[in-house]
């Protein structure tokens, strides 16, 4: 049963679905601490600061939890229904960020078609913490349905090892099916290689694109790199520290996706990866204005 939060129109711009988790980060060089959120909390607050209408579906297991008064603060629509917070471990075991091992400790389960509000046919993003949240059947009905998807593949290759419960990117036979149902597709560089067999970024999008991606979306600690109609775009990331690390990825997909509803994928890389340095610089989602992402653009275009 769908708990609506907040009445509203059913009209939006971007729809974020995933479910809410609360991770504990083990750091390689400082104290362990807990971040709290997930892809449908971190992607809509970055988005946020381009007035976009957005809307939240995830499962929680407190309605009144206080991680939704960041998002309702921002305006965004909240369809919550009753379920487990996932929980996931993540062990850094050098100072490279992007080197994590991770473990998820407890998941919420699959969303299904009868728990998509009543809501008209828009981009609706696709953001899961493994491969048990959007199956095959959920995606082919909201694309019969006319949305639009973009998807971060994690929600489909992270794999859960059932005794261990570590996390592993896997490669997946329906990689290709799932590759042209989405309008947007996002990985970091560890999951692409897991589809690809390859670590070259430029080598792993090109291949992704052969596969059938329309427009793909590679993060690294370096910066992120766009593909799309034969055509690389890249920007660089400009952090000065890697306390938020968490949260990285889709911080980048929110604000990657509300820029690109009306700009060129240039320029809304370029917005994304400003936007996203200033989030992993601390912890916590993106809290910054729209003037401090434009800000921060122009000092990496200085020369």
């Amino acid at each position: 049963m769908i708990i609506h939060v907040r009445a509203t129109m059913n009209r939006y711009d971007i729809v974020f679905m995933g479910n809410m988790c609360t991770a504990t980060i083990v750091r390689f060089e400082g104290p362990t601490f807990i971040e709290r959120g997930g892809p449908a909390f971190f992607g809509p607050l970055a988005a946020s600061c381009l007035a976009k209408k957005m809307a939240v579906v995830t499962k929680m297991s407190n309605s009144e939890d206080p991680l939704m008064v960041p998002l309702k603060a921002a305006g965004v629509d909240l369809y919550l229904q009753p379920g487990e917070t996932s929980e996931i471990r993540c062990v850094h075991h050098s100072a490279n960020v992007d080197e994590r091992q991770m473990f998820m400790t407890k998941r919420s389960g699959y969303f299904h078609v009868e728990d998509l509000p009543p809501i008209e046919p828009c981009l609706i993003h696709l953001g899961g913490l493994s491969d048990h949240e959007f199956s095959m059947e959920f995606i082919k009905s909201l694309k019969a349905r006319g949305f639009r998807l973009s998807a971060d593949m994690q929600s489909f290759i992270w794999h859960v090892d059932e005794q261990t419960r570590e996390i592993q990117p896997e490669d997946i036979p329906e990689k290709r099916e799932i590759l042209r149902m989405l309008d947007f597709v996002k990985l970091d560089v560890s999951e692409a290689k897991a589809l690809t067999g390859t670590d070259d970024v430029q080598k792993q999008a090109e291949l992704l694109e052969n596969m059938g991606s329309t427009e793909t979306v590679i993060t690294s600690s370096y910066g992120p790199l766009a593909r799309s109609k034969g055509k690389n775009y890249f920007a660089k990331f400009t952090n000065k520290t890697v306390l938020g690390r968490a949260g990285r990825g889709d911080t980048f997909s929110g604000a990657y996706l509300a820029r690109r509803l009306d700009h060129s994928i240039e320029d809304s890389l370029g917005f994304a990866a400003a936007l996203t340095s200033i989030k992993i610089e601390s912890a916590g989602p993106f809290n910054g204005s729209l003037e401090d992402v434009l800000e921060r653009m122009l000092e990496t275009s200085r020369p």
